[in-house]
């Protein structure tokens, strides 16, 4: 099967987490963070919490040999140890990390890229942009997890550092693990290349659930350490689950029409996620989404109990309608109800097994994203995710922006947008961008106010656009 690729879209100090540096020369091939010939690949984790704790096994769980992990950081020393301790009872031939390399605090990511080869970046996606730059920078391989930015000069920054990898011949891939995954990429050649449901003409995208964990803040936390340990209730931090979640669906909206939005309007709230615990970010979002083409998608995703749940995509087209979902279950009827295609994984008709039983017909698509990299890196071919990657990245905030507002936004005037949730530097002594005012509440958007218009409400409001 063909290895995703795309094409391009449009001094870090002792105590920081994030810095910038000068773009580096362009590096040749034996330069590189990895040279042909070497029988070693020193594995870096920057962000041990769950998601980074499964990229990293799935880094070690390749075929390729002579792979390991080398190093550990986060700002929790807890997780880190945590995190290492579960990848030794997993793969406990492939940790070979000592007490010296592991890393908490101010200046951990830079660390771990100082000492590695190819870097795992799952941190809060705020830090993404500025630990991409600094991996880019230093000529390493990388991959990312999604979003990549929680705001357009983060987006703006991924872009730019996207090219300079390119330059170096660095092999990046991004955690959007349905295009690495069999049942989508077949439906995408029936839809593309046989043209089984005729031109697309709309679209509907979900992901409606029933909400994520919450951590109480701790004796020991000052503020900024308490919403770094609530990263996913933060706009600077998360970008709201528009960003973190619903993302995966938005980017197969591109894939399958071909390019981003040039518009997009919707609404969203708090209907659940009423106590001032809960942050800043909203519960539910629905984006009307338009694209150059005239197609519009329908997007929903939400985070409230007691409801239906769907996390899924479909498309209308001339002909018929495709239907996907990340179990394997991905078919495609004509207009009257007939099927026309059905995914079998593994080459089976499952019938109606669901989820895992479907599932383990076909390769782990977080799997394979890693053997695609470790491949590339081996093979020396070129592979760079962060294009797509920033590009739906930009989307999503797009729809966040969209229902924050309460207005209808162009994608130019949202890609060019100065608005930063995440600042460019944050220390150790950093006071967090957002404080909670004297009743606890922290800035949520309210559609039809502006920041400067927060008195009127008697509230903090979110900057927008």
């Amino acid at each position: 099967m063909n290895t995703p690729t795309t094409t391009p879209a449009a001094a870090t100090s002792r105590r920081q987490f994030i810095g910038t540096t000068a773009a580096a020369s362009a590096l040749t091939v034996a330069q590189s963070a990895w040279a042909a010939g070497s029988d070693q690949i020193k594995v870096g984790l920057i962000g041990c919490g769950g998601r980074g704790t499964g990229a990293s096994g799935q880094a070690l769980s390749t075929k390729q040999e002579g792979v390991f992990l080398h190093a550990v950081a986060d700002a929790f020393k807890e997780k880190a140890d945590g995190a290492l301790s579960n990848l030794r009872n997993k793969v406990p031939d492939k940790v070979k990390v000592d007490d010296s390399r592991i890393f908490a605090g101010a200046d951990a990511y830079q660390k771990v890229i100082d000492c590695c080869d190819l870097v795992i970046l799952t941190t809060p996606p705020g830090f993404r942009p500025y630990h991409f730059e600094a991996a880019v920078n230093a000529g390493k391989n990388i991959f990312m997890e999604k979003p990549v930015a929680v705001d357009a000069p983060g987006v703006r920054k991924v872009l730019e550092m996207a090219k300079v990898a390119d330059e170096k011949n660095l092999k990046v891939v991004c955690g959007l693990q349905r295009r690495y995954q069999n049942c989508y990429r077949e439906a995408l050649n029936q839809v593309k290349e046989q043209g089984i449901i005729g031109d697309i003409v709309s679209g509907n995208v979900y992901w409606n659930g029933g909400g994520i964990w919450f951590r109480d803040k701790r004796p020991d936390q000052n503020e900024l350490m308490y919403q770094l340990n609530n990263w996913y209730f933060f706009t600077w931090l998360c970008g709201d689950h528009i960003n973190e979640q619903h993302i995966h669906n938005i980017d197969v909206a591109n894939w399958f029409i071909g390019g981003h939005p040039v518009s997009a309007q919707g609404m969203g709230g708090r209907q659940q996620r009423v106590d001032k615990k809960y942050g800043q970010i909203y519960d539910h979002h629905a984006v009307e989404f338009t694209y150059e083409n005239g197609v519009r998608v329908s997007s929903q995703c939400r985070h409230q109990s007691g409801v239906s749940n769907a996390v899924r995509e479909e498309f209308t087209g001339t002909k018929g309608k495709i239907y996907l979902d990340n179990s394997g279950r991905c078919y495609a009827n004509d207009h009257k109800g007939n099927t026309i295609w059905k995914y079998r994984p593994g080459g089976k008709d499952v019938g109606d097994a669901k989820g895992k039983a479907a599932k383990r017909l076909d390769p782990d698509p977080y799997q394979t994203e890693h053997d695609t990299l470790q491949a590339a890196i081996r093979e020396n071919t070129p592979i760079n995710n962060a294009y797509y990657g920033a590009e739906s990245t930009m989307t999503a905030i797009m729809g966040r922006m969209a229902t924050y507002s309460g207005k209808e936004l162009k994608w130019d005037e949202v890609l060019n947008s100065k608005v930063q949730h995440m600042p460019a530097i944050i220390t150790a002594e950093s006071e967090p961008p957002v404080h909670p005012d004297a009743d606890g509440w922290y800035p949520v958007a309210v559609p039809g106010y502006a920041a400067k218009d927060y008195q009127a409400l008697g509230r903090q409001i979110v900057e927008v656009v």
